[in-house]
């Protein structure tokens, strides 16, 4: 009995003992980040120090007059440039609740830009004045959450009022103006835009890309585009300028590869009937089947060119269907029972011209209905407004372009990497707002839409006294923008704002580039509603979150502790051979496996390398490779070379093994 209880009291200690250790592990084991909480005024501040750094680095490119901001780069030549976004996107505090309200200006910023592609500036002003007095008012003792129901409130008012002002533009010169506007009033831009968009119409996809002139540059490609080009250069016709031209040609369109010669008899023999050239679009063409084509080009002068697909997977199977609408014929799929010997007339796609180069290929008027081509727009359409990818999106918005209208490449020009990359991104500003004005209207430019729709705002009503400091937070807001830009312009802001809201006429406003006050809309000063509606809503949003927040709650930075002392020791008076090691390493690692795995780093003049390590040239001059032991010479390390052959050459080279070490 006592045996027993003693073998369970020994277990017990056993299992106990065990179970401390399992758990020291564990608490060794773990990781705790510490945090730090700022509460109240203080959090509230830190984060509005972070947002007010930002926005006055934003604000500086606000109009016509606005400054140019440099930002370093981490590679290349500084950037320069006039977007906000931009801007935004590169800036980080080290302090990290003011880099939390950075960072939501940020995001205020990007979707502004992701919607409607331009107002970052202006969303970034209107969100550093919206919570800014939202802080003082919340420290003053006004209830936060009424506070965020009347900025909601009046937000709402002042969309519906833009909306009831805006205008639809329709005329290149109205669109013209547009783009001058956006890309802080080069005309030229402006215009260059406006002619792309007639050339492609509305849904017609416009990009942009670097120049390779001085000069600014309009391509437009007209048809329906494939990014692919002929499979063989024997289908070439034109050997000037090394392309396959086909004069209405018969367009085979199958979704497999084809190989054999039988596959393709039928179809060749209907184009040689009826004296047409023939453009055959697959996955592919290969062996057999693509000699017999060339042999039939070569030697029977058929007209003939075969392509690959364009695109991949479910892509490719739409790509092909596009095609086959525009030009009125099938795709030949084992999906629908088609077989491409079986291949009959109606079956084949028909178009005035298809060139074919190296890289792409343009089908020119394609035969098909345009009822079919409407009905396929419309599909594409609906899967636009169905996807929510961005990737998606841009390839179905390319697709639509394609089949009702072109795609037009705007290429920026300039004298510099530098300028051409300041010019692009207000080449893409002027774009993207250009688009916006189209689908929803423009306002009068310059801040004053907003301004001017201050004034409903003083008769709107709300529940309480709190709401009102929330309206009243909007309408002061909504002043910065007029504010900011006649600042940049060097002339008082205050005294601007004062002169436009004592008059009535709601299209008056300040021409900062003239320096005078003008009718906006008579001397194309206009912005896009979509772009001052949408920053304006999420300036709004992302401000009045953080006016009603109480608590921040942000990781304390971690102590970086010392990295050991690497093994073999190093003279702590000449710490020299060890830092020429770790350069050797830094090379090593960077370089790869270079010399079969080994890098060469030349020893400084004068090193001592340790004793039986040193080569020494022997009677003949040579200079052995190996010391006594058989370990390759070079202090210690891999191994050693000497860059010459001769005794007077001193300089060692040391080579360190493919994985960055020196252990042999």
């Amino acid at each position: 009995m006592y045996r027993f209880a003693a073998k369970l009291a020994s277990k017990s200690r056993v299992t106990r003992s065990r179970t401390q250790q399992v758990g020291s592990r564990l608490n060794w084991s773990r990781n705790y980040a510490a945090k730090d909480i700022k509460f109240g005024v203080e959090a509230r501040g830190l984060m509005l120090q972070g947002i007010e750094q930002l926005a006055d680095a934003v604000k500086v490119t606000m109009g016509p007059k606005g400054r140019n901001v440099v930002i370093e780069q981490s590679w290349g030549a500084p950037k320069v440039t006039k977007d906000g976004v931009t801007v935004a996107k590169n800036i980080e505090f080290k302090d990290r609740i003011k880099n939390v309200g950075a960072s939501l200006v940020k995001q205020v910023a990007n979707a502004t830009n992701d919607v409607a592609g331009d107002g970052t500036t202006c969303a970034t002003v209107l969100t550093r004045a919206i919570f800014s007095e939202g802080c003082k008012s919340v420290a003053a003792g006004v209830n936060a959450m009424d506070l965020r129901r009347g900025i909601t409130m009046a937000v709402d008012a002042v969309v519906t009022n833009l909306k009831s002002r805006a205008r639809m533009i329709s005329t290149s010169e109205e669109i013209a103006q547009v783009g001058t506007i956006s890309s802080n009033g080069e005309r030229e831009i402006g215009e260059l835009i406006a002619k792309a968009m007639e050339k492609v119409g509305k849904e017609g996809v416009i990009t942009i890309q670097d120049g390779k002139t001085l000069y600014n540059e309009l391509e437009v490609v007209e048809g329906m585009k494939l990014d692919r080009g002929y499979i063989s250069p024997y289908f070439i016709t034109n050997d000037k300028n090394q392309k396959c031209e086909l004069d209405d040609p018969l367009i085979l369109i199958h979704e497999k590869k084809i190989s054999s010669i039988n596959a393709i008899v039928k179809v060749l023999e209907l184009a040689l009937k009826r004296q047409r050239p023939l453009l055959i679009v697959s996955e592919d063409v290969e062996s057999e089947a693509l000699a017999t084509l060339i042999l039939n080009k070569l030697r029977a002068g058929i007209k003939v060119c075969a392509i690959k697909a364009p695109g991949f997977g479910e892509n490719r199977k739409a790509n092909l269907q596009d095609l086959a609408a525009l030009t009125g014929g099938q795709v030949i799929t084992e999906e629908l029972g088609l077989n491409i010997e079986n291949v009959e007339l109606d079956m084949l796609g028909k178009c005035k011209k298809v060139t074919i180069s190296k890289d792409d290929t343009v089908v020119l008027d394609g035969a098909g209905e345009k009822k079919a081509i409407e009905e396929r727009c419309e599909q594409i359409r609906s899967a636009i407004e169905l996807s929510t990818s961005d990737y998606d999106k841009e390839k179905l918005q390319e697709r639509l372009a394609k089949l009702s209208g072109g795609v037009a490449v705007l290429k920026v020009g300039g004298a510099s990497e530098v300028e051409v990359g300041e010019k692009k991104d207000r080449v893409t500003d002027a774009l993207n707002a250009t688009k916006a004005a189209v689908e929803e209207g423009i306002v009068p430019g310059g801040g004053v839409a907003l301004l001017y729709a201050s004034k409903e705002l003083e008769t709107l009503q709300t529940a309480n006294f709190d709401q009102k400091i929330g309206v009243q937070i909007i309408q002061n807001a909504l002043k910065t923008p007029v504010h900011t830009i006649a600042s940049n312009a060097g002339v008082e802001g205050s005294v601007v704002v004062g002169k436009l809201l004592e008059q009535d006429n709601p299209d008056l406003g300040y021409d900062a580039a003239k320096g005078e006050y003008v009718d906006m809309i008579k001397s194309g000063i206009i912005d896009p509603l979509k772009v001052i509606r949408t920053a304006l809503v999420d300036a709004a949003s992302v401000s009045s979150l953080l006016t009603t927040t109480e608590a921040v709650i942000v990781e304390l930075p971690k102590d970086e502790k010392a990295s050991p002392a690497m093994p073999g020791g190093v003279h702590p008076i000449n710490p020299q051979p060890q830092k020429k090691n770790l350069i050797a390493r830094t090379i090593t690692g960077l370089l790869g496996n270079i010399y079969s795995g080994q890098v060469p780093i030349a020893r400084p003049l004068g090193f001592r390398p340790p004793k039986d390590d040193v080569a020494v040239p022997n009677a003949n001059g040579a200079i052995p490779t190996v010391n006594s032991y058989g370990v390759p010479l070079g202090t210690g390390l891999a191994g050693t070379s000497f860059s010459g052959g001769n005794k007077n050459d001193k300089t060692v080279t040391t080579l360190l093994g493919p994985d960055g070490t020196n252990d042999y």
